[in-house]
């Protein structure tokens, strides 16, 4: 009998060490800028968009692909939330505000981003590309969490101004550089990111985001990187490599660009060998340009960012985990940006904060494919400090509407009410005195306990 105790103790114990210490996966992010959620073949795009998406695709031959992927109205709201796993009108919060909350830009000091958390569980982490969360001491991403960092502090827009022949010098306005930074220490100011370097910047990004990965295998440390391009905002410039290779032009272009740079950081993985041990997440932080002229793809949803329809709200995303995720999944589940901190968490053994109000679910158990049902049944609709309503499940609550062309908001005497799947573009509102009232119950029931919540919170005690 003590024989076959020893043998077992020598059995179960070499299997619970390697449960506790398995090991955490890679993390990379691919964040799109203003990227209808119809632009990947995947979604229906690819081709008719005129370039073909075939390492986008792969993502969703190999992983997870949502239909139903949910983030916020404009770029920093979108990011504020994706880092801090929090809606963005909590980030925006202050003590003392009073409802509609101050528009806040970016995130302060006080926020716990994706790169924090996981920093303090070993891992090394990385941002190439866009920030637009904060451009001011304690507030860069060298502040919050990331070890190394290149790119744009702002946003693209920006790149016009050097190339402007009306830009007046006295004026005290200054150029946007790209910029590098590390952690603990102050930025260094590069280029000015003008009209050439807004064609030039992706390439750059890839560039340094593979060498980042292949350094850090080869030192044998978990890492995290922000992969955030600045590609499809405005001026859409592709790269000279792909200037006119599409023959549809120039958006068309940039599709292709940027399929090829995301089969690099693919490719980069595989060869690396280390694709079993690496989630790769592809999504973007809102839909298309809402400007007119601009040419991106929702596909059936209506409008684009800065807007409370689905066209805005929407976005591509796809996962790739190979052993963890299943391949050719597909869901039409709700999921918001802000369940990626949390997710991302119990992957890795990192913290959730205690001492604040955290909206994000952790969605791993429905990742994986253990259940068929994300935990999220609902989100709310802010366009900057303006709550417009709710979705819940199929169904919208909208009490603002929006003129498309000015953006003029005004309230509704009467809640517009859309069905999702019978009315994708949300063109007509459903009518009092059919069957399908009874929705009003639960969509103002999420929604009363939404607001209840916010005007709870004290806010940050950030400056």
């Amino acid at each position: 009998m003590k024989n076959i105790l020893t043998s077992l103790l020598i059995l179960l114990f070499p299997l619970a060490a390697q449960t506790a210490e398995a090991p955490r996966p890679n993390i990379v992010l691919v964040v799109m800028d203003n990227f209808g959620w119809g632009e990947p073949g995947t979604y229906g795009g690819g081709i008719i968009r005129g370039a073909a998406t075939p390492s986008m695709d792969s993502i969703a031959d190999q992983g997870l692909k949502l239909l139903n992927f949910n983030v916020e109205a404009e770029c920093t709201p979108s990011r504020a939330s994706l880092m801090t796993g929090r809606f963005a009108v909590r980030t925006r919060q202050r003590p003392g505000d009073e409802p509609p909350r101050s528009v806040w830009y970016g995130i302060d000091p006080y926020e716990i981003t994706i790169a924090e958390m996981l920093s303090e569980v070993g891992y090394t982490t990385a941002l190439f590309g866009k920030w637009h969360l904060g451009n001011e001491e304690g507030r860069w991403p060298g502040d919050q969490g990331f070890d190394e960092w290149y790119g744009i502090p702002r946003s693209s827009d920006r790149s016009f101004w050097p190339d402007s022949t009306s830009f007046e010098a006295d004026t005290g306005v200054e150029f946007a550089h790209v910029m590098t930074g590390k952690k603990g220490e102050a930025p260094v100011k590069g280029p000015v990111y003008n009209l050439e370097m807004r064609k030039n910047i992706d390439r750059e990004i890839t560039t340094r985001a593979t060498a980042f990965i292949e350094r850090q295998v080869k030192e044998k440390t978990p890492f995290f990187t922000w992969i955030s391009y600045t590609q499809t905002h405005e001026p859409v410039e592709p790269h000279a490599d792909f200037h006119g290779i599409t023959g549809h032009g120039g958006y068309a272009d940039v599709l292709a660009q940027s399929d090829a740079y995301v089969g690099e950081l693919l490719a980069t993985i595989d060869r690396l060998g280390i694709a079993d041990d690496t989630l790769f997440i592809f999504t973007a932080d809102n839909g298309r340009e809402g400007i007119p002229g601009s040419f991106g793809f929702t596909g059936p949803w209506r409008a684009g960012m800065f807007s409370p329809w689905e066209g805005s709200l929407r976005v591509s995303f796809l996962a790739r985990w190979p052993g963890q995720i299943p391949g050719g999944r597909v869901s039409n589940d709700i999921v918001h940006l802000v369940d990626l901190f949390p997710t991302l968490a119990e992957i890795s053994g990192g913290e959730i904060p205690g001492d604040r109000v955290m909206d994000g679910l952790n969605m791993v158990p429905f990742f994986t494919g253990e259940v068929d049902k994300s935990p999220r049944e609902w989100v709310p609709i802010y366009v900057e400090e303006h709550f417009f309503g709710v979705k819940w499940r199929d169904w919208k609550l909208l009490l603002k509407d929006m003129d498309e062309d000015s953006y003029a908001i005004r309230d509704l005497a009467y809640a517009s009410v859309y069905n999702l799947i019978k009315d994708p573009k949300e063109e007509v509102p459903e009518l009092n005195y059919l069957p399908d009232t009874w929705v009003d119950f639960p969509l103002y029931e999420v929604m009363e306990e939404h607001l209840i919540s916010i005007e709870a919170d004290p806010g940050s005690p950030g400056p």
